[in-house]
């Protein structure tokens, strides 16, 4: 027993001091780390704010999008109630470059599933756009054909810390959108309505404002020049005052009906082929048939146009050219057959709306001087809008929150497990003392822990652990959301059952008939009985003295908590739940060779590890406190002279008074078959044969 002990005692030691304390990171992170995430030719700019925004730069030094960590905008909890911390880099519009992890403490990453799975989660994000209706589907993608959603895979058993990640990084990118980045769309985009016919002409374009006219006289592009370098540089204009410097017709025919009154059937055909393709770029013509021109002869076809820029919401509008073939229409003027035509296309996923009124502009350039002239120019613009009749805009899909995901998903695991939940207990509280009593009780027992370990543990990963008590703890000494614990519904519902069980029975429903590798440990004893493997039982003193180790474990990360909780992580490994459950014994050598140690430890001590070591045990035995009721039933003679069960009990679980001592109850039945066995009970048998003495004397 003194070896037990000093043993136990060492092990406790060395889990507590298993790491070093680490400083907490208060605040956004400094510049010198945030540096290495940025990969060239960008690099990291000034910071926004206070809140850990900072300007992301392109290679000549110009802004080109914003840098970002979650943790200061969104720190949702994890389930280790420390937040997941990623780095967010967006483009300026609205486009995630990049999602990185910077900082977690998710313990089924920590040191079970590769930390790989969680870091390769976040590439996914790259291309998609905060217009996108993101969400995390199943660990194989989910996306049905021509679905509005966009998928991205979740992680097998870590698809619970995968969506706390997800939607930390969305609520810290929307708030940054809608405080940096107001002109980015951050919903579905309108698009054309290809159902939607109306027989229109170019005269009803105009009438209607669908067509827009900017005319810009010589005039006033001199006006626009006066008192400059460049006022007199323009003698054409000085010659014909009144002649159109300007006159630009833009009109959108992102909509078939208006395409199909402004070009020809076979340009409307080539364009309605493009689109097919592309179909979420948005086309827009532009017709010039002033002297200005809408390009430079520097211009390059499927490039941006050099002399054309357009904004909507304060926000650039990427344009380019589409190089599609132009032949308008018949009824379109004359005149504009004869102009320079352009048609242009911008991605509305980036954010343009068509529907909403956008700005286009249009240099107007000068030169000065013969060799290396200086270069001037002033800034012409008109505004457009196409009238909302010809699109659609699609539904926005409201995503369900992230529970109720987390409930659809497992629905199937939820009923079987609710179902063998109610007959469990149905048969605990209504046929206890029978089923205690029933010749077939062991294997029945055994099958019911099986499905315990092999669908409850294995299979639906529902072993609770210590480390759910202590995120809750953290999360109240943060004050923190709560919300964590419905990502995980199939734990939640077994911890609401054992909870609701400590009023019925105290500890003993978990620990004795829902712990997962609390059935492997009884599996281990029944394999260590075949065996004939000598039994280790410690009683009176030692038996006391051990079982208050788990207490001074739970102590001890409870006071991890609070000093040191970057140790934590680790600490917590003092369960084996998370090497012979959660990842089948498939991690280093030294977890399995603890879990494995354990088990044959079992064989010779019954469930040693339950009685004295587990801290979650601990706080099942503190929980139970609330227990209404004294369940096992006792005579008078229990304990005096009778200590039958006292000597049967493997867990020690009853004192020479006789009293059961719930807090160290497992609810394994045997005292309650004793009780009740006429055979075996010895009040009922001298009862019995006090009996049958009185009948053979009479």
């Amino acid at each position: 027993m003194k070896v037990l002990g000093k043993i136990s005692s060492a092990l406790l030691a060395a889990l507590l001091c298993c790491a070093g304390i680490a400083a907490a990171q208060d605040g956004p992170l400094p510049r010198d780390v945030l540096e290495p995430y940025i990969g060239p030719p960008m690099s990291l700019g000034e910071q926004i704010n206070d809140k850990g925004v900072w300007q992301l730069l392109n290679s000549g030094g110009a802004e080109a999008g914003y840098v970002f960590e979650t943790e200061p905008m969104a720190p949702l909890p994890g389930f280790s109630g420390a937040s997941i911390n990623m780095l967010v880099v967006l483009d300026l519009d609205g486009r995630f470059l990049d999602v990185q992890l910077i900082s977690h403490n998710e313990p089924i990453f920590v040191s079970g599933l590769p930390e790989k799975l969680f870091y390769d989660f976040f590439k996914q994000y790259r291309g998609h756009s905060i217009s996108d209706t993101l969400v995390v589907g199943s660990p194989y993608g989910g996306a049905a054909e021509g679905s509005a959603l966009v998928y991205l895979d979740g992680v097998t058993k870590g698809t619970a810390s995968v969506r706390i990640a997800h939607e930390s990084i969305l609520a810290a990118t929307l708030q940054v959108a809608r405080e940096k980045m107001s002109g980015i769309s951050t919903g579905p985009p309108a698009y054309p309505n290809r159902d939607y016919h109306e027989a229109l002409s170019w005269d009803d374009l105009v009438a209607q404002g669908i067509v827009t006219r900017k005319t810009v006289s010589n005039a006033e592009v001199d006006a626009a020049f006066d008192g400059t370098l460049w006022a007199d540089d323009d003698p054409e204009a000085k010659d014909a005052p009144d002649a159109p410097y300007l006159d630009l017709w833009v009109i959108d025919i992102g909509a078939p009906s208006i395409a199909q009154a402004v070009l020809s059937a076979g340009a409307f055909e080539e364009l309605q082929n493009f689109l097919e393709i592309a179909d979420t770029d948005e086309p827009v013509l532009l017709i010039e048939t002033g002297r200005h021109g809408l390009v430079t002869e520097e211009f390059v076809r499927n490039t941006s146009p050099d002399l054309i820029s357009a904004e909507q919401g304060g926000f650039p509008i990427a344009f380019r050219d589409s190089d599609i073939y132009i032949e308008l229409n018949e009824d379109v003027p004359d005149a504009l057959h004869n102009g320079a035509a352009l048609i242009l296309r911008t991605d509305r996923r980036l954010g343009f709306d068509p529907t909403a009124e956008w700005t286009l502009k249009v240099d107007a350039l000068r030169k000065h001087g013969s060799f290396r002239p200086d270069i001037g120019s002033v800034t012409l613009t008109t505004t457009h809008i196409t009238p909302d009749r010809f699109y659609s805009r699609p539904e926005v899909i409201k995503q369900a929150p992230p529970w109720v995901e987390a409930l659809r998903n497992r629905a199937a695991d939820l009923i079987v497990l609710a179902a063998f939940l109610a007959v469990l207990v149905g048969l605990l509280l209504f046929g206890m003392n029978r089923l205690a009593g029933h010749r077939f009780f062991t294997p029945i027992r055994l099958g019911l822990l099986a499905v315990v370990l092999g669908f409850i543990g294995w299979w639906g990963q529902g072993q609770l652990s210590i480390a759910t008590p202590l995120a809750v703890a953290r999360t109240a000494l943060d004050g923190g959301s709560y919300a964590f614990l419905l990502y995980d519904p199939f734990s939640l519902l077994i911890w609401a059952v054992s909870i609701a069980g400590f009023v019925l029975w105290g500890r003993g429903l978990f620990c004795g008939w829902l712990c997962p590798f609390g059935a492997m440990q009884e599996f281990a004893h029944h394999l260590g009985r075949l065996l004939r493997l000598p039994l280790i039982e410690p009683r009176g003193v030692w038996d006391a003295r051990l079982k208050l180790l788990k207490y001074v474990v739970l102590a001890g990360l409870v006071a991890l908590l609070f000093g040191a909780p970057a140790t934590l992580d680790k600490a917590i490994e003092v369960e084996p739940f998370k090497t012979a459950i959660t990842t089948f014994f498939v991690r280093e050598w030294y977890y399995v060779a603890y879990a494995v140690g354990l088990l044959l430890f079992s064989m010779v001590l019954f469930k040693g590890f339950c009685r004295y070591l587990c801290p979650l045990g601990a706080v099942m035995a503190i929980g139970g406190l609330i227990r209404g009721r004294d369940w096992i039933a006792r005579r008078a003679d229990c304990g005096s002279p009778c200590q039958l069960c006292r000597v049967k009990c493997n867990y020690g679980a009853i004192k020479k008074t006789g009293e059961i001592q719930y807090s160290e109850c497992f609810q394994c039945l045997d005292c309650v078959a004793i009780h009740d066995d006429p055979a075996r009970c010895v009040p009922l048998v001298l009862a019995a044969k006090g009996r049958r003495q009185k009948v053979a004397a009479e």
